[in-house]
């Protein structure tokens, strides 16, 4: 595989991550299944078969 369709495949996915992270935290907030004024939010990421373990923590203001 070359590098650019390495690059390719893994933006590919990521988009998708974004697309459909936003989705749902966005339904989550329409639906009212918070409470505060800020939702704190966590993403893991794991790869099968490998040690990849990687976690991003933040909070999204809220309307």
């Amino acid at each position: 595989m070359s590098e650019d369709a390495f690059n390719m495949s893994i933006r590919k996915f990521l988009k998708e991550v974004g697309v459909t992270s936003q989705r749902k935290i966005e339904e989550t907030v329409r639906n009212g299944q918070f409470g505060g004024r800020k939702l704190k939010v966590r993403i893991t990421l794991t790869a099968e078969g490998t040690g990849l373990n990687h976690v991003v923590e933040g909070e999204i203001d809220l309307p």
